[in-house]
């Protein structure tokens, strides 16, 4: 016997739709009825119909009509229409029927079999059909949600938009399980049409939940518990039927990710597959954004190794030092300060090797420590810079940095300054301005480096950064530059809060930023 479908038979006549009705019924299917083309169509607004069986020949409305508003209507226009006539038989009469949306054309008498072949046939194509236009649909979303869980950028977004996106594709309650890189264990869920929400799990709980399936040779896992095996497991749960989940695994995870769905009514192949494939989309998606987060850490935690772990407390000066990596680069940047008491002095120094890897943070780290060496015994910012300038093209000659130098005395407000290619110190506060460009940067050229001298008055500051936080692809380095010395106009008295407010004033950068500001107290 074929599938059960809902049959709706349209004619004015008493005794014919009773006869149509009984084959139907006696073939298993549910009949409704309906006199005229106008109780048709109403029906049709408020019911699931499978199919319509329809007289050509009505006292209201003619039936190539209502077939045409059918075909016309986007909620009905997939249902298949077979037009019956005892009058419009001839091959003209059939040919408009057919070109009106019928999707076959019966002429009476109609044989019982004939008639039941035909049924079948247009309910069998159209099933067809339809499985085919839910399963494109159910794949594009499968596309959807796949690239929007790579564009995620954090577990919890990540975490959403795959319950939200299972949710949507299966028309099902969904939830999924995963363990964070900081060893919690956390649950989302979301019905069809709703936002995800997040709550806590118990830290052995996807280990538990692993134990109940049998481990095969595949990454990804399909079975079915029931809703006392979940009160088991997480005793809030509050549904009572079956879920079918599929536990994923990629090929360097220790824990496996979890997604499962409601299984009433039971899933059929297609949704089974569909949910392996979102299981292992967020299996892997979760591999890499866990991969990302903990390279992340890692090159910031070397790169912060590279820099001073704390600011000399000098008389007279007072300095706020920032770092701040770019937000989608995990590789080691080339980005440095020092602040480095000299006798009475204090050395002031901030560079940027170019590149983003860990050779760059090397160069870095050894073009930091050849300064520190170039100041023991003399204080001289010119021979310092020649110097660097020379052990980077004899020993990294493929590679440049820029380097600014300041020398103060707190005591009397005497700055020396010596400049390779680095953005020029800005002196903040009302009309501040930058200072002169200096020299070519480090590793370019043989270069004779001046030293400007100038002094710094009491209660006078100066604002020293990396290009990473005036770079911009969409606006020019004169405008960033600009609204820096802008922002510096004003400089708050504690000095941590100003270096806060510039950073924060351009956001997220697109490269590492160092930041140094000095002021000479009162």
């Amino acid at each position: 016997m074929s599938e059960t479908a809902t049959v709706l038979v349209v004619d004015d006549t008493p005794t014919k739709r009773y006869i149509l009705s009984s084959w139907l019924r006696r073939a298993g299917h549910e009949v409704v009825e309906a006199g005229g083309g106008e109780e048709a169509l109403a029906t049709l607004a408020v019911q699931h119909v499978d199919l319509v069986i329809l007289d050509v020949r009505l006292p209201d409305i003619p039936g190539h009509v209502v077939c045409e508003r059918i075909k016309a209507n986007p909620a009905t226009a997939s249902i298949p229409v077979i037009q019956v006539s005892a009058n419009a038989i001839t091959v003209a009469d059939r040919a408009e029927g057919l070109e009106r949306g019928a999707d076959a054309y019966l002429a009476e008498p109609i044989e019982p079999a004939e008639f039941s072949a035909t049924v079948e046939a247009m309910l069998r194509y159209y099933r067809a059909r339809w499985r085919a236009e839910r399963m494109a649909e159910r794949l594009a979303g499968l596309a959807e949600v796949t690239l929007r869980m790579n564009e995620a950028d954090t577990f919890d977004a990540l975490l959403s938009v795959a319950v939200e996106g299972a949710a949507g594709v299966l028309g099902r309650y969904c939830g999924t399980l995963v363990l964070l890189p900081d060893g919690r264990t956390r649950r989302y869920r979301a019905r069809p049409g709703e936002r995800a929400t997040s709550h806590t799990a118990g830290p052995d709980l996807l280990h538990r939940l692993s134990g109940m399936v049998q481990r095969e040779t595949q990454r990804a896992h399909v079975f079915t518990l029931h809703a006392r095996e979940w009160r088991d497991l997480v005793p809030d749960v509050r549904f009572d039927g079956e879920t079918t989940g599929v536990l994923c695994r990629t090929k360097n995870s220790g824990a496996p990710v979890y997604l499962g769905v409601e299984s009433d009514p039971p899933l059929d192949a297609d949704e089974v597959n569909l949910l392996r494939q979102l299981g292992q989309q967020l299996a892997l998606a979760v591999g890499a954004l866990r991969a990302y987060t903990e390279e992340h850490a890692i090159a910031l935690t070397l790169q912060r190794s590279l820099l001073p772990t704390r600011i000399p407390q000098v008389p007279g000066l007072r300095v706020a030092m920032r770092y701040e990596p770019a937000a989608d680069n995990i590789e080691v940047g080339g980005d440095f300060y020092e602040v480095l008491p000299i006798g009475e002095r204090v050395l002031v120094a901030i560079g940027d090797v170019e590149g983003h890897s860990l050779h760059a943070a090397t160069v870095m780290a050894e073009l930091r420590h050849a300064m520190r060496a170039s100041f023991i015994g003399q204080a001289d910012l010119s021979a310092s810079l020649d110097l660097l300038n020379q052990m980077m093209r004899r020993y990294h000659p493929r590679m440049t940095a820029t380097l600014c130098l300041m020398l103060i005395d707190p005591a009397t407000g005497e700055v020396e300054i010596g400049n390779a290619g680095h953005i020029p110190p800005l002196f903040a506060g009302p009309g501040g301005t930058y200072h002169n460009l200096g020299n070519l940067l480090l590793g370019a050229l043989p270069e004779t480096y001046t030293v400007d001298r100038l002094k710094l008055p009491p209660g006078g500051t100066l604002l020293l950064f990396t290009d990473g936080l005036v770079e911009d692809r969409r606006i020019s380095l004169d405008e960033s530059l600009e609204k820096a010395r802008k922002l510096a106009e004003v400089v708050e008295d504690d000095l941590e809060d100003f270096a806060d407010r510039i950073l924060s004033a351009f956001g997220v950068r697109e490269d590492d930023v160092a930041l140094v500001a000095v002021r000479r107290e009162p």
